[in-house]
């Protein structure tokens, strides 16, 4: 029943859309990064998010940006498992697909900044965790594979077969309020500190019934079909002591194979009622929300023509609260993280973002980044931080080029590496290898107005694991990820 416990102890990931990013960190936050992810040596507006420091370099006055991006993204496992064969919809195949699809119609940011002297006091709202809804209309393979595991330690009972419906979905979002201001030092360095409110609020639904069991009569349901199991075993456990008890009241030696029988009737007996809890399939909703507090520091630092900048997030504790239709203490222990007001560990990371901005000639921009995401020193729900070989890096590259006094355009990516490994890995909390393009255009209306747009989409590798070879049970990961996006600056 492993993978059974695997698949509910996965669910408090998934609602994490991970659109751009760390493991639990959307990157995402403007238009400007969609269409040139290396913003962290940029100055601009967005820099609110991505370089505060060098938002202290923007002319004098208030600076308001407004973005809107809608995000489309599917997620495939590709799983094998010999009990799949048993499956009623499955045709005899052992290997299926699942695929769930991520949604998330409306991500907002607002950046704003005022200007005055050597100061930039900022402000910026965004989504940077979670951001979407992710529905697995039939299920995981996970679910699956418990069920026709199950019929296949029943097929002793004349189980041949397996149905069953399966729904999975989660949604998650991180609303985050920045706070801070930066400070010209001298006329070419300038410094940050600030401070990010994350508020989380999460919901997970689980259902797993209409378990049926094949038999010579046809479909029949699950508990039912336990109920009938267990009263053969009882009556053929009776006839057995009945005999034994023969034996012993004429004071002979009960034979062995009488002895063998009963055991095999207890086993039996042991292992149905073992499956007992699963007769009902599973029916799970879970409301959890929190929030947590982070330090922001910054620093920007221009020589000749280029602009050096860094910035350090520090790690968000986040302790997650269940509202939840679990009330007390499971047998299967991965259900317990759901238990009504339970806390579920589940820590934004700390992440360092370097920046490199070199104007070669005045039109044109070339933009490099490096972030780290300190994954291994956040907490994670069951330590699943421990598990991973290494921390997430990205490394990015963009350029942009103003064609004209009104209109500029831009384009970049970014490569994103996870240090996964086997044990990480599941079919609901994965994330992937990938590497980002996006590109886009910023066209000036007036001295006061900007308007841009921007396509990002990412492209991600498969992940492969083998979890027994004899016989084959394995699972294959990817996704697809497109983001749209639209927005507005204004000066006053």
């Amino acid at each position: 029943m492993r993978r059974f416990q695997l698949a509910i102890a996965a669910l408090v990931f998934m609602g994490n859309t991970a659109f751009a990013g760390g493991i639990l960190t959307n990157t995402n936050q403007s238009i400007s990064f969609l269409r040139n992810p290396a913003r962290d040596a940029a100055i601009g507006l967005d820099g609110v998010y991505s370089n505060p420091a060098g938002v202290a370099f923007l002319s004098e006055g208030f600076h308001l940006g407004i973005n809107w991006q809608y995000a489309h993204q599917t997620r495939t496992v590709t799983s094998t498992n010999p009990v799949f064969a048993l499956g009623r919809k499955n045709h005899g195949a052992s290997t299926k697909e699942f695929q769930g699809v991520a949604d998330a119609p409306i991500i907002p940011s607002i950046q704003a900044a005022y200007n005055k002297g050597d100061w930039s006091y900022q402000f910026n709202f965004s989504v940077p965790g979670g951001g979407g809804k992710c529905e697995f209309k039939d299920g995981l393979g996970s679910f699956e594979s418990t069920v026709g595991s199950i019929a296949n330690q029943l097929s002793s009972f004349g189980a041949t077969g397996y149905d069953m419906d399966s729904y999975m979905e989660g949604r998650q979002y991180y609303y985050g309020i920045q706070l801070g201001a930066a400070y010209k030092v001298k006329e070419n360095l300038s410094v940050y500190g600030g401070l990010r409110f994350l508020y989380g609020s999460a919901t997970y639904k689980a259902k797993l019934n209409n378990i049926m069991v094949n038999t010579e009569g046809g479909y029949v349901d699950f508990g039912g079909f336990l109920q009938n199991a267990a009263a053969t075993v009882d009556g053929g456990l009776s006839q057995v002591n009945a005999g034994i008890a023969q034996y012993q009241d004429a004071g002979m030696e009960v034979p062995a194979e009488l002895s063998t029988k009963k055991a095999q009737f207890e086993g039996a007996r042991t292992s149905l009622n073992s499956l007992q809890k699963y007769s009902q399939g599973v029916n799970l909703l879970c409301n959890q929300s929190s929030m947590g507090f982070a330090p922001i520091i910054g620093i920007d630092y221009k020589i000749g023509r280029f602009n050096l900048a860094a910035k350090y997030e520090f790690k968000t504790q986040i302790r997650m609260k269940n509202e939840s239709t679990v009330n007390e203490a499971s047998e299967i222990e991965a259900v317990n993280k759901y238990r009504d007001a339970e806390e579920v560990n589940e820590d934004m990371p700390a992440q360092l973002a370097l920046g490199v901005q070199w104007t070669p000639v005045d039109d044109v921009r070339l933009n490099v980044g490096f972030h780290h995401y300190f994954d291994k020193k956040a907490d994670w729900y069951n330590e699943s931080q421990s598990k991973l070989d290494h921390d997430s890096y990205e490394v990015l590259a963009g350029a942009e080029w103003d064609v004209s006094d009104k209109l500029t355009i831009s384009a970049g990516g970014q490569v994103t590496r996870y240090g996964l490994t086997d044990d990480y890995m599941n079919d609901m909390s994965f994330v992937v290898n990938s590497y980002s393009v996006g590109f886009g255009f910023e066209y000036k209306v007036s001295e006061r107005v900007k308007l841009s747009a921007a396509y990002f989409q990412t492209n991600y590798k498969h992940y492969d694991r083998v979890i027994s070879k004899e016989p084959l049970v394995s699972d294959s990961f990817t996704r697809t990820n497109q983001v749209f996006g639209a927005g507005c600056e204004l000066t006053f």
